[in-house]
């Protein structure tokens, strides 16, 4: 079984983000870029997988990234990927989610899969809607959401959750999942895993690979940001002193019915 995990390079979550106002995109540079936290659950997924299946069961990561974060992947290669493959190329700066999926959608297909897990939201954007439209362009069943999986044959046995509890559902080979984050934390890279991955090969693909036949980038993009603000600075809290309990649970009713939260 072939296993392709996508992997977004996202500037580190704990950094204060910034927005270009000339641009309107997010301020990349002078930040520290790291694997996308969601995507690592997403390859420990696939690791679980690869040692449950064992035989010839590898894992490919897999990213949309400019050239010059190709190291970062590093990681994912030492976490246990077996390879990766980086699509970088100036003419996708500026691709929205839209362009975004219609590129990495043909880049998947030339590298081909039997299973392809993706995270289910990137730190940066935070859309969720890319797995959707992988799924649409790459014509394979996608579940969500899941946080337990199994190979058995041709197929996957898959337990998802729901807003309810959980489903147990079965997939037919291709297809896609997005993971929960109960999959399992991510395992530490270990340092004969660093070593290795020094050795291990990251195969460069362009948009010149993928014989599109649609624009990609700003041009080909459906979505635009328009204008972005910081937030208000949070003012301070209103103190009340209640008599007893039922006058202080009265405070609150009001408080909250004048916001019209209840």
């Amino acid at each position: 079984m072939k296993i392709v995990v996508t992997v977004k390079l996202v500037p580190d979550p704990n950094a204060e983000k910034r927005i270009d106002t000339s641009t309107k995109r997010l301020v990349r540079t002078g930040v520290e870029t790291v694997l996308n936290p969601y995507d690592e659950y997403a390859l420990e997924a696939a690791l679980q997988l690869k040692e449950k299946a064992g035989g010839d069961t590898t894992v490919t990561v897999f990213a949309m990234a400019p050239e010059s974060l190709k190291e970062t992947l590093r990681k994912a290669l030492a976490m246990g990927a077996d390879d990766a493959v980086l699509l970088s190329d100036p003419a996708l700066e500026g691709s929205d989610v839209w362009a975004t999926s219609y590129a990495m959608s043909h880049a998947l297909k030339k590298i081909g899969f039997d299973l392809l897990i993706v995270g289910g939201l990137s730190d940066d954007g935070s859309t969720g809607a890319t797995p959707g439209a992988l799924a649409e362009y790459l014509q394979t069943p996608l579940v969500t959401n899941v946080r337990k999986a199994d190979a058995e044959g041709n197929s996957l046995k898959l337990e998802r959750e729901t807003d309810t509890g959980y489903q147990t559902v079965a997939a037919p080979l291709p297809c896609a999942i997005t993971t929960a984050l109960t999959f399992g934390e991510p395992r530490y890279a270990s340092l004969k895993g660093i070593m290795g991955a020094k050795k291990k090969t990251i195969a460069p693909l362009t948009v010149g690979d993928l014989g599109l036949d649609r624009e990609v980038g700003v041009s080909g993009s459906k979505t635009a940001l328009l204008a972005a603000n910081p937030p208000a600075a949070r003012g301070k809290g209103q103190v009340v002193e209640a008599a007893d309990g039922a006058t202080g649970a009265k405070a609150i009713f009001d408080f909250l019915k004048e916001r019209k939260l209840v």
